[in-house]
């Protein structure tokens, strides 16, 4: 299921953190941010935009409205005045320029995940934010149009991704050994020379020098999952030059890469359950057979080890594996829109037709209705490998199995192989836990969504707590799905919404709820209680 289920997270969390209370900031974050003023990198030459390319996701051009425009940073800023490579990015001005605060800078994640091609089609949702900011995103490095990380053929891909993901067997695990070092040195072979430095520190580096060319003082920015690292990141490396951030889906800044995956395995199983609960709750309507939520549950997993000893057709000559299953199921649980799909897609599989459920997967996987996949599982892995020191051994592995299966008997066993995925790459990796220590910085929102799959909940707290007092302000959303700001709660857009343009911290222990009535304002102190 790769890191972008490793490392795509969002954590719930309770608003505490500036000791009081809603106003305003004299540190950047209150202050309305300045526009101008900056020297450093050169200004950027905008100009009409392409539809994005086959390593971005594909799909349709932005409307005419949208800008694009490339920045040239170095590779190695060790080596500043040395080889630069090309960072694409994209922009849909302020609607109100009378009024404009400067640009809002996104990352949606991944790591892998192209802003060239995601912010468009996301811009609905932002459209309260784009009437004073200019909304701006961007391919990060070794992504999409950015100098893109490269590993294997669509064809080798369809045949990495069908491998069995859970071996048993000593034969299985000689298999699967071999398919990952196949696809390493694949990716060595082809981008060897980028590796080194496709690390969030360089890409928070470019951030830096994208709010340099973009003109602005201050980084005024919204980062999610994988984003929130990136974030937290650039706060510790230029505490001074942070504007308005926010942080939603919060990956944990305290976890190693193993710790990291185990809380995922057990945050999908969380939402497994929760899915299974409110299959139940609907009676008859619900598609899937048993009672309970745990017979849900045991009968997915009886699904999968029928798939392992004899997959089902999915799309074309493609067949459904235990391990595309699992995929599949793992994409439906990013968002509660997408349960009535995951019922489908499990109740059509039980019927020994897998073409939903391989849908699901090819959607996890970047892999269009081409046969064409993206980059973002190469740059996923080159960016996770250049960030974590950690590199398992087969036997190191193995004794973590227990645990994993513990944590979640649908996904344990997926993510705890998934720790091979670094064990011989050829770049050492920067970190055991990134650095996200602030002080200085200004106010930076921190969401965390109680019932997050891939970040889980304490995720935000401990990122409240790492980037120092009078930094991380924690907002508590008490939801389902990756994120909070994009599941359309009114609460939460609308603390959010008040932080970027007006620049009002929201108040300590700040809990939004889904069933929280959108004409009223957000909480300001609801103890969680969990």
């Amino acid at each position: 299921m790769g890191r972008n289920v490793v490392r795509g997270a969002v954590a719930v969390v309770v608003a505490v953190g500036l000791a009081g209370a809603s106003g305003c900031s004299d540190s950047g974050g209150g202050k309305t941010p300045r526009a101008g003023g900056t020297k450093g990198a050169a200004p950027l030459k905008w100009g009409v935009c392409e539809a994005p390319d086959v390593a971005e996701g594909g799909g349709q051009a932005p409307p005419k409205d949208w800008e694009c425009a490339t920045l040239h940073v170095p590779l190695d800023y060790a080596k500043p005045e040395g080889e630069t490579i090309p960072l694409a990015l994209i922009r849909a001005k302020a609607r109100d320029k009378s009024k404009r605060l400067g640009s809002l800078v996104f990352n949606f994640g991944g790591p892998g995940g192209s802003g060239i091609s995601t912010l468009p089609g996301a811009a609905k949702e932002y459209e309260a934010l784009r009437a004073r900011y200019d909304l701006v995103s961007f391919d990060p490095r070794g992504v999409g149009r950015s100098a893109p990380v490269q590993c294997e053929g669509d064809k080798q891909l369809d045949a990495y991704y069908a491998q069995d993901s859970s071996p048993e067997t000593p034969q299985e695990e000689k298999a699967f050994v071999d398919n990952i070092e196949k696809y390493q040195q694949a990716c060595k072979d082809k981008s060897g020379h980028v590796l080194p430095y496709v690390g969030t520190e360089n890409a928070a580096r470019d951030l830096d020098r994208i709010r340099q060319a973009l003109g602005d003082e201050k980084l005024n920015y919204f980062g999610i999952s994988y984003g929130t690292e990136l974030g937290g990141v650039y706060a510790h490396l230029f505490p001074k030059n942070v504007g308005r951030a926010v942080f939603d889906a919060v990956v944990d800044p305290t976890k190693t890469s193993e710790e990291g995956a185990l809380g995922q395995a057990k945050g999908f199983q969380l939402a497994l359950g929760n899915f299974a609960q409110d299959c139940v709750n609907r009676g008859d309507e619900c598609r899937l057979q048993g009672s309970t939520a745990k017979e849900i549950e045991n009968n997915i997993i009886k699904l999968q080890k029928s798939l392992a000893g004899k997959p089902i057709p999915g799309i074309g000559t493609r067949m459904l594996t235990d391990s595309a299953a699992t995929n599949g199921i793992a994409q439906a649980l990013y968002s509660k829109e997408l349960w009535p799909l995951l019922e489908q897609g499990l109740d059509e599989a039980e019927g020994g037709q897998g073409q939903l459920l391989m849908a699901l997967s090819d959607a996890l996987n970047g892999r269009d209705q081409q046969g064409r996949y993206s980059n973002i599982g190469a740059a996923n892995t080159a960016i996770n490998c250049a960030d974590f020191k950690d590199r398992f051994t087969l036997e190191q592995t193995k004794a973590q199995l227990p645990g994993f299966r513990a944590a979640s008997p649908v996904f344990g066993d997926f993510l705890g192989w998934a720790l091979m995925s670094c064990t011989d790459w050829p770049v050492a990796g920067a970190w055991e836990t990134p650095d996200v220590s602030a002080p200085g910085s200004a106010p930076i929102l921190v969401i965390g969504n109680t019932g997050d799959p891939a970040t889980p909940y304490e995720g935000a707290r401990n990122m409240v707590e790492r980037l120092g007092p009078g930094v991380g302000v924690e907002l508590t959303y008490k939801g389902e799905g990756h994120g909070s700001y994009n599941s359309g709660d009114k609460c939460v857009q609308a603390a959010v919404n008040s932080y970027l343009l007006d620049g009002t911290v929201p108040g300590a222990n700040t809990v939004c709820t889904p069933s929280q009535n959108p004409s009223e304002p957000p909480p300001t102190s609801e103890p969680l209680g969990v």
